[in-house]
């Protein structure tokens, strides 16, 4: 059990994926992450997100880490990578099995879907083929959880109350994939827990993640954090900003407190005009002193990051 976890005070991560370099979309998750974590005297964690190996850009992680410093961002701790943690996540795995919460399929994403009742939140609902073992001749493929039957009710820091039932909702979900690879729902269960993690502040994108996620801390006897889920930045196609729209282009000199402004007032945060111009640990400090999650807007909109700051994403 990490030290973290044994102190009151709030606990909050960023855990970004190393599949290119940093996104405007990621940086409104490191802001608003950093801002509600420091506001409260609170940490900062810092976890790579590397699980999908194929996935995975040679030097990425090492430029986000230097992005990030650049910005005048500083973390708490070591910064955790989950491709060095596939243990504990095969521990916890053993802890479901002996409760008799998993159960090994056999089937593919063709016959998931083709066989499907209905479909769920994110995609075609597991029918249940494997959930009493698997069918004569088949071999196991995936390892998945055996969701139960009743809702998940939370309260989002943004959102306010919401529920889902999972069965209905996503089905019996995978936690070991068919390649080996540990699912997200599982090592990020595992990974907040262990780091006490107790404030987990991301994109809205994630936000029907978290039934499953509060499930599993459940299930494995782990405290639940407190969930804010923060609006998304949409490129001009209406779609979420992300690493196929270009990565964060700094300007000379490592000058990013208008960057940090432009993020700051997406976020619904009246940056005083006597910040412009200023450097961008300077413009982090007042969003650590002053940032208020009443006034961020639970809605997600397109925003143009040039036309704000004179930064541009390159492709």
């Amino acid at each position: 059990m990490s030290p973290h976890s044994q102190q009151s005070k709030t606990i909050g991560r960023f855990a970004p994926s190393p599949t290119g370099a940093l996104h405007f979309g990621s940086l409104v998750t490191a802001v608003g992450s950093y801002c509600l974590a420091r506001r409260e005297g609170g940490l900062w964690l810092l976890r790579m997100e590397d699980l999908d190996l194929p996935r995975v850009v040679p030097g990425a992680a090492d430029a986000i880490l230097r992005t990030l410093e650049g910005l005048g961002f500083e973390w708490d701790g070591e910064v955790v990578y989950q491709s060095r943690r596939t243990s504990a996540y095969e521990a916890a795995l053993e802890r479901l099995r002996a409760k008799h919460l998993v159960f090994d399929c056999a089937c593919s994403r063709k016959e998931v879907t083709a066989s499907a009742p209905h479909v769920g939140e994110e995609g075609p609902i597991y029918p249940g083929t494997c959930r009493d073992g698997l069918p004569p001749g088949r071999r196991p493929r995936a390892l998945r959880f055996r969701v139960p039957e009743q809702a998940v009710c939370f309260t989002d820091g943004l959102f306010g109350p919401l529920e889902q039932h999972l069965a209905d909702g996503v089905g019996d979900f995978v936690l070991r994939r068919a390649d080996g690879l540990f699912a997200y729902q599982l090592a990020v269960v595992v990974d907040d827990a262990e780091a006490g993690v107790n404030q987990v502040v991301r994109g809205a994108d994630l936000l029907w993640s978290t039934p499953r996620q509060i499930c599993l801390h459940g299930c494995l006897d782990n405290p639940v954090p407190r969930y804010l889920h923060l609006p998304l930045a949409l490129a001009a196609d209406g779609e979420k900003i992300s690493k196929r729209h270009g990565q964060l282009e700094l300007p000379p000199f490592g000058q990013g407190g208008a960057l940090l402004q432009a993020v700051l007032s997406f976020l619904g945060q009246p940056v005083p005009a006597a910040l412009a111009g200023a450097p961008a640990r300077e413009v982090l400090a007042w969003g650590s002193a002053y940032f208020d999650p009443a006034r961020i807007p639970a809605a997600s909109r397109y925003f143009d990051l040039s036309a704000t700051t004179g930064y541009t994403h390159s492709l």
